[in-house]
């Protein structure tokens, strides 16, 4: 479990490509601290650690994760938003994340707005349901609050803080980011479909 609080910016050393994709991240990180088979969220996406070495780790995505968020098009030098997992006592300062990428959100503007960039992205209709102004959804990994709705496209607010640390710094429409809706959105929403179902 993850808070969406983001506590290094690392960069893909190398992609290697076959079943899996076996990807080597530097990090600022203290890797002697990093187990093997710890988790550690990759742009939102929670990934086993395989290998450790100094100033780098290694992780492995499945097919289906391959299938269902951006890792299968990150290439050397780019920048991944990196948090580990959240510890019992530890100061919950964004709001739940699993690490289980629900789909792929694209930006389709991004425009300055006071000291803050506002993005807005288009979603998936399937997952549009679950987004709602004022609630939380994690983009590659980082915690935020949704400001307005509209169908498919939603859009948030990005202060100049998490541009500076961040993938946000960079990013452009166009570009597709992983996300996670909020937990206990898909859950409200599971309940309130089994009971329309046993109506």
């Amino acid at each position: 479990m993850f808070t969406g609080i983001v506590t290094d910016l690392g960069r893909v050393k190398q992609a290697r490509r076959a079943d899996l994709v076996d990807l080597t991240i530097a990090t600022g990180f203290d890797t002697s601290a990093i187990p093997l088979g710890a988790s550690i969220a990759c742009s939102g996406v929670c990934l086993t650690v395989v290998a450790v070495t100094l100033g780098e780790f290694s992780v492995q995505a499945s097919a289906e994760t391959i299938a269902c968020t951006t890792v299968g098009s990150w290439e050397e030098g780019i920048a991944v938003n990196l948090e580990k997992p959240l510890r019992v006592g530890d100061e919950l300062g964004g709001h739940l994340v699993s690490g289980h990428v629900d789909g792929v959100a694209r930006i389709v503007e991004r425009r300055p707005e006071a000291q803050s960039v506002r993005f807005v992205f288009e979603t998936p209709l399937g997952l549009a349901p679950f987004i709602a102004s004022k609630g939380s959804v994690a983009l590659d990994g980082v915690s935020l609050t949704v400001n307005e709705v509209s169908g498919a496209r939603f859009g948030v607010n990005i202060i100049p803080h998490t541009l500076a640390c961040t993938n946000f710094g960079t990013a452009v429409p166009g570009q597709q980011m992983n996300l996670e809706v909020d937990l206990i959105a898909r859950y409200v929403a599971r309940l309130l479909g089994s009971r329309t179902e046993g109506v």
